[in-house]
C-alpha cells in the first residue's frame, strides 16, 4: 500500500479501524459539534503522532488514552486541507491499539454538509442537513484518516431537534416506530444511535437530517435484509410507489450473480432538490435525487446502479483515486448487465447506448487536459480528483468489462470471474494492478486457454490511452436504438424543408419509451445543428421542451442551444435557465448531470445571463456542485 496523494495522514503508521461519533446538531448556526473517538491500530514502530486529515474544522482538544495530548494544526492545503497531529507521549508498540478522541466543532466551511433553510424542503416546515462526504469530503465534518485505501466500522450518537438518519443500522428510535420517537419535531432533542460493523471507507460515512418519515417496502420472500423508503411526508407516497415495486427485485437479483448483500438493511432517501448527484450509495442508505420521481418509474433503473455499488465500491473499493474506474466502470457494467436479465439483452445495449453519447462528451471536454480521459489517472499529491469527476470512469470503464466478456466468450465465461473477484476482494481496498493480476490468475486457474485470449487485450491502450476513441469497437445489440436514430436521420435530411411539420407528427414518438427520446436527441447532436424552425416544430410536435422527465428535457436543451448564434437557442437559452433553477414552477435541478452542463451550454449563448441566474441562485446549489459550476462559468 502506498500513501493516497489525496491524504495527508500518516495511515499507513496507525490505521483507523473504528470510530465512536458524538455528535450534536445546531440548526441555527448550521454547525455539529462533538467528538470523534478513533481506535487505532498501530502498524509501525516509534509512531510519535497520529495524522489526521481536516478541513475548516474548530479543535477544541484531543486526547490520547483518555490523556490530554498536545496537537496542532498544519497551514491548510487548497485541496487536501490541514494536516491535524496529535503527539504520542509514549510510542506504543507495533500491533497495539490506541484510542484517540478529537473534541471539535464544524464551521461554515464544512464541504461536506449543506444546510438547506425551511424554505428550501418540500415542506417548508423544518431546516434540512445532509452530506457528501465522497471523494475527500468527510474530512471538513470529522477528523478523519480521509482515504479509501482504509476501512473502518463507526458507531454515532447524534443528538437533534429532527429525525436523523445515517449510513448505518439505526439501533434506537426503531425506524418504524412513530417520527422522532413521538417527540415534537423541530423542538424536542432526540439521539439517535447508529452501528455500522461493516468496515467502509470514510466517503461513505452520510448524515441527513430533517422532517423525514420512513415507509417499508415489501418483504422479499428468503430474504434477511430489510428495504424501505425515506422521504419527507409530502413526497413519501410519490417515492414509494415510485421505488416500492422493484428496490427488493433488484437486490435479489443482484445476489443470483454476486456473494449476498452484507449491510442488513437497504434504505432509499429522497433528497431535497439540491443534492448534487443521481444517488449517493452510502452503506445501508442511498441517497436520491427527487429528480427521479417521473411519475412512470422510468428512473427507477439509478436504484440498480446505487445498490450494486454494495459490491463494488462499498465492498470492492478503489484504493485512492487514480483507480477510481474500479468502483464506477464495474458498477455501471453490472448495472446493465441486470438490465439485460430484468428487462432484455436490447434494454442492455441501449443503455450502453446512451452512456456513449456523455462519454464522447466527456472525452472531448478534456482534451486540454488528456490525462482525464484515462481510466487509471496518475494523480499529483494534493490535485483536486473532482477535476477528473466525469463519466469516463464509468462508461470507459464498463465498456472495457464489456469487450473483455465478449472476447472472452460471454457471460457464461465471464460471470463466475466476476463472482470470484467480489469473493476476493470485498473488504479490501485494491488497484488497478491487482484487479489485472487476479483477473489473469482466475482464467489461469479455472480455464488457461483463456489467458492467451487476455494476452491478446490492449490493457494499456484501455487503462492509460487518451483521446476521443475507444481502443476497440464494442458491439452492442441496438435493436431498440434502431427506431429512435432513424428518426433522428429522417430530421437530418429534411433539414431544407420549409415547413418540417408536414413531414411529421406526435404519431412519430407515441410508441416511444423515455430512453428512446432521450437517445433520438442526443442523436440529433451528432448532426449540424438543425434549423431554428425544426427545433420548435420538435419541441411543439413531441413535447419535449416541457417534459417532466429530466433526461429528456436536457437532451433537448443540449440540441436547441448547440448553435449559440441561432434564434433557438436565443429563445431556448432563458427557458434552460429558469428550468435548471426551478424558475418554471418545478424544482431547482442540482443533479451535476443537468446543472452543469445547462449553465455551461447557455453561457456559450448568453454569458452575462447565465452567470446572473447563477448567482442568483449560488446558495441552493450544493457546494461542490457551487465549486463545479462557477470553474465552467470561469468565475471561480
Amino acid at each position: 500500500m502506498s500513501q493516497d496523494p489525496t491524504s495527508q495522514s500518516n495511515h499507513l503508521e496507525l490505521e483507523s479501524v473504528h470510530i465512536d461519533f458524538e455528535w450534536t446538531i445546531d440548526y441555527e448556526r448550521q454547525l455539529i459539534s462533538g467528538e470523534a473517538q478513533h481506535t487505532l491500530l498501530v502498524k509501525s514502530d516509534n509512531v510519535k503522532e497520529a495524522i489526521f486529515d481536516t478541513t475548516a474544522l474548530d479543535v477544541k482538544s484531543a486526547e490520547v488514552e483518555g490523556i490530554p495530548a498536545s496537537f496542532s494544526s498544519k497551514p491548510s492545503h487548497p485541496v487536501m486541507g490541514s494536516a491535524l497531529h496529535i503527539s504520542l507521549s509514549a510510542p506504543p508498540q507495533k500491533g497495539s491499539v490506541i484510542k484517540v478522541k478529537i473534541l471539535y466543532t464544524t464551521t461554515e466551511g464544512c464541504t461536506a454538509l449543506q444546510w438547506l433553510d425551511k424554505e428550501q424542503t418540500q415542506g417548508k416546515q423544518h431546516p434540512y442537513l445532509f452530506s457528501q462526504c465522497q471523494p475527500i469530503y468527510m474530512r471538513s465534518l470529522a477528523p478523519v484518516q480521509d482515504t479509501p485505501s482504509i476501512k473502518t466500522t463507526y458507531s454515532a450518537r447524534v443528538s437533534s431537534v429532527l429525525p436523523v438518519l445515517m449510513s448505518a443500522i439505526r439501533t434506537s428510535p426503531p425506524a418504524d416506530g412513530p417520527p422522532h420517537d413521538g417527540k415534537v419535531i423541530g423542538k424536542d432533542t432526540v439521539t439517535y444511535t447508529y452501528n455500522q460493523p461493516v468496515p467502509i471507507p470514510s466517503y461513505l460515512i452520510a448524515i441527513a437530517a430533517g422532517n423525514v418519515v420512513y415507509k417499508p417496502f415489501p418483504t422479499v420472500k428468503g430474504k434477511t435484509w430489510k428495504s424501505g423508503i425515506w422521504a419527507e411526508p409530502e413526497l413519501i407516497d410519490a417515492a414509494y410507489w415510485e421505488f416500492s415495486e422493484d428496490t427488493g427485485r433488484f437486490l435479489a437479483l443482484e445476489e443470483t450473480v454476486v456473494p449476498p448483500y452484507r449491510f442488513g438493511v437497504y434504505d432509499l432517501l429522497v433528497l431535497p432538490p439540491s443534492f448534487p448527484y443521481g444517488g449517493m450509495e452510502n452503506a445501508c442508505l442511498t441517497f436520491l435525487t427527487p429528480t427521479l420521481l417521473t411519475g412512470d418509474r422510468s428512473l427507477v433503473d439509478v436504484v440498480v446502479h446505487e445498490l450494486t455499488h454494495s459490491w463494488f465500491g462499498n465492498g470492492v473499493t478503489h484504493a485512492n483515486a487514480s483507480h477510481f474506474w474500479l468502483n464506477e466502470g464495474f458498477t455501471t457494467y453490472m448495472e446493465r448487465l441486470l438490465q439485460g436479465k430484468l428487462h432484455s439483452p436490447a434494454q442492455r445495449g441501449f443503455s450502453y447506448v446512451i452512456g456513449y453519447k456523455d462519454l464522447e462528451d466527456a472525452l472531448q471536454s478534456y482534451k486540454g487536459r488528456s490525462k482525464y480521459q484515462r481510466l487509471v489517472i496518475d494523480f499529483e499529491t494534493g490535485e483536486d480528483p473532482d477535476d477528473a469527476y466525469s463519466s469516463v470512469p464509468y462508461e470507459k470503464g464498463a465498456n472495457f468489462l464489456l469487450h473483455l466478456e465478449q472476447k472472452l466468450g460471454g457471460q457464461e465465461v465471464f460471470l463466475p470471474y466476476i463472482y470470484d473477484y467480489v469473493n476476493t476482494f470485498t473488504g479490501k481496498s485494491i488497484t488497478t494492478e491487482q484487479w489485472k493480476d487476479h483477473l489473469f490468475s482466475f482464467y489461469q486457474k479455472h480455464d488457461p486457454s483463456k489467458v492467451e485470449t487476455l494476452n491478446t487485450v490492449k490493457f494499456d491502450a484501455w487503462l492509460y490511452g487518451e483521446g476521443l476513441n475507444l481502443p476497440d469497437e464494442i458491439k452492442y445489440d441496438t435493436t431498440l436504438v434502431e427506431v429512435a436514430l432513424n428518426l433522428a436521420a429522417r430530421w437530418d435530411k429534411a433539414r431544407d424543408t420549409s415547413n418540417p411539420k408536414s413531414l411529421f407528427s406526435p404519431a412519430d414518438v407515441k410508441d416511444f419509451e423515455s430512453n428512446q427520446k432521450v437517445v433520438f436527441l442526443q442523436t440529433l447532436r451528432t448532426y449540424p445543428p438543425l434549423p431554428s424552425t425544426h427545433i420548435n416544430a420538435i419541441a411543439e410536435l413531441y413535447d419535449v421542451s416541457t417534459a417532466p422527465n429530466s433526461e429528456i428535457r436536457l437532451q433537448f436543451y443540449e440540441v436547441s442551444l448547440s448553435d449559440p448564434q441561432s434564434d433557438a437557442a436565443k429563445k431556448y437559452a432563458p427557458a434552460a435557465l429558469k428550468w435548471v433553477v426551478g424558475e418554471e414552477g418545478g424544482s431547482l435541478k442540482g443533479r451535476m448531470k443537468f446543472c452543469r452542463p445547462t449553465f455551461l451550454r447557455a453561457s456559450k449563448v448568453d454569458h452575462e445571463l447565465a452567470v446572473k441566474t447563477f448567482k442568483a441562485y449560488a446558495d441552493a446549489f450544493h457546494p461542490i456542485a457551487r465549486k463545479l459550476i462557477e470553474k465552467d462559468l470561469g468565475i471561480a
